[in-house]
């Protein structure tokens, strides 16, 4: 009688045989699947650079609504300050995710550990409309406490909803490291902070990358927090290119749009770049 059983030889040699790429409809659908993602980007792209006003009729090669996006002087306040908000909000839910990850990863396990996670990830949780009204409401009483309207609540808003962001591949390079590096060096008699700084900080180093972009990308494009928490006068990028559409749609969205998705390939190209020199120089 053949020996059958989940972890008999012929069961482990139908599971290394099996591949998805080998159902039925795999193929179809993976394509289709790339298509119906990355058609609209590419048309998008393409009528960035049409030269009549219509983005639905190609009426030649042109360059101009660059060069006219370029000169918008509203498109230059709002790219500035959205990169502003995006820069202070990565590096504030950074630090913050590195002190939380730290916290989660490097002691042992502790009664309420779960709800803190739970608490962390929340805003990925929550609708993000909910999370807007929220912070609408909170900022809405300190203004009127101390009158104070400037770009703070925006930073502030956007560093809180990117904490998740930035902390999940922190505490997931940190749980990959090895912890002996750390206790070898207090056996070497070094202070925590001397082996922070010198042991897990720089290997600890891509993670924060990874979600300081990751950060950085989410705060740049985000809408609905800016909408509710923005004052008069303090348009970002995109919420600027929201109150274009609801005006006249021009081909000038569309080079915006293609601005901000060079500029988020050009952060990925740079990361891996980075990410790969700092692998090679390891091994």
């Amino acid at each position: 009688m053949p020996e059958t059983g989940p972890h008999t030889p012929a069961t482990a040699r139908r599971r290394a045989d099996f591949s998805v790429q080998k159902m039925p409809g795999f193929a179809a659908i993976a394509i289709a699947c790339f298509v119906i993602l990355y058609a609209p980007i590419i048309t998008l792209v393409i009528y960035s650079f049409n030269a009549g006003q219509s983005v639905a009729l190609w009426q030649g090669f042109s360059v101009k609504w660059y060069y006219i996006a370029l000169e918008n002087r509203a498109v230059q306040e709002a790219a500035l300050r959205s990169l502003i908000i995006a820069a202070s909000a990565s590096a504030i839910s950074s630090v913050v995710a590195t002190m939380a990850a730290i916290g989660t990863t490097r002691t042992g396990a502790f009664k309420g550990r779960t709800a803190i996670y739970l608490l962390i990830n929340q805003p990925l949780m929550v609708p993000e409309i909910v999370t807007a009204v929220a912070l609408l409401i909170f900022f809405a009483s300190i203004k009127v406490a101390t009158g104070y309207g400037g770009l703070g609540y925006l930073i502030v808003a956007h560093a809180a909803f990117c904490v998740p962001f930035a902390y999940l591949p922190i505490r997931a390079r940190l749980e990959g490291m090895d912890a002996t590096l750390e206790l070898a060096a207090a056996d070497l008699y070094a202070t925590p902070w001397l082996a922070f700084r010198r042991i897990t900080l720089p290997l600890l180093a891509p993670g924060i990358a990874a979600g300081a972009m990751l950060a950085f990308v989410i705060s740049l494009d985000d809408v609905i927090i800016t909408e509710f928490v923005k004052s008069a006068g303090q348009d970002t990028l995109p919420t600027y290119m929201l109150g274009q559409l609801r005006r006249a749609i021009t081909p000038e969205v569309n080079a915006i749009s293609t601005a901000l998705l060079a500029l988020t390939l050009v952060l990925l190209s740079v990361f891996f770049v980075l990410t790969r020199a700092r692998e090679s120089r390891s091994d």
